[in-house]
């Protein structure tokens, strides 16, 4: 992968380089040094960067999921109560 495809990545998914550095466990001097060398981003970059983002966009269903579930539950909860 190209840098700038790297860098156009991070900021359609609100990552700094920085960000990425620390959350995938290398130097961010590593990432800076990918812009500057002849050869492109490592190959495992890019699919890091897949999963990373298949799981922040899972995690959020998951969120959405929970919450819509505990407002049934409350409203369901509510039913129950009114009818004492």
């Amino acid at each position: 992968m190209e840098y700038e495809k790297f860098k156009k990545i991070l900021k359609e998914n609100n990552l700094t380089v920085k960000e990425f550095a620390k959350l995938a466990g290398i130097s961010y001097n590593t990432c800076n040094n990918w812009s500057k060398s002849e050869r492109s981003v490592s190959d495992w970059v890019e699919s890091w960067l897949n999963l990373y983002i298949e799981n922040k966009a899972l995690k959020n269903l998951k969120d959405e999921d929970c919450t819509k579930y505990k407002t049934f539950i409350n409203a369901f909860k509510n039913i129950l109560n009114t009818d004492k």
